[in-house]
């Protein structure tokens, strides 16, 4: 099993930014990890997945303004969100599981954590 928990969501105003982090533990392999997002009434997003070789894939909507990255040691995931704009608001979670690339499709993850709610104000 692998357990995740979330830290770092808050509230901020349109441009500024947030660092989520994320934190794994377990006893179960896994080679992806990801961060997603879901507002009421509509699917989860995939925002920013990493693989353990290092690889990333980002949404369109994020790219040039979120970073994902990786502490393999420290077995934690993190996500620098820089221009955060009223759209970005939502519950983040983190998801983790095998794959043979980088997935930002929630059917890809079985594990996931508890979510972190990111609020940002025009």
């Amino acid at each position: 099993q692998v357990q995740l928990v979330e830290s770092g969501g808050g509230s901020v105003q349109a441009g500024g930014s947030l660092n989520l982090s994320c934190s794994m533990s377990g006893d179960t392999y896994v080679s992806c990890m990801g961060w997603f997002r879901q507002i009421p009434g509509k699917e989860r997003e995939g925002v920013a997945s990493i693989s353990n070789s290092g690889r990333t894939n980002y949404a369109t909507s994020v790219k040039g303004r979120f970073i994902i990255s990786q502490d393999n040691a420290k077995n934690m995931l993190y996500l620098q969100m820089n221009m955060l704009k009223p759209e970005d608001t939502a519950l983040y979670y983190c998801a983790a599981d095998i794959c043979r690339a980088p997935s930002l499709i929630s059917y890809d993850y079985n594990y996931w954590g508890q979510g972190t709610q990111v609020t940002v104000s025009s």
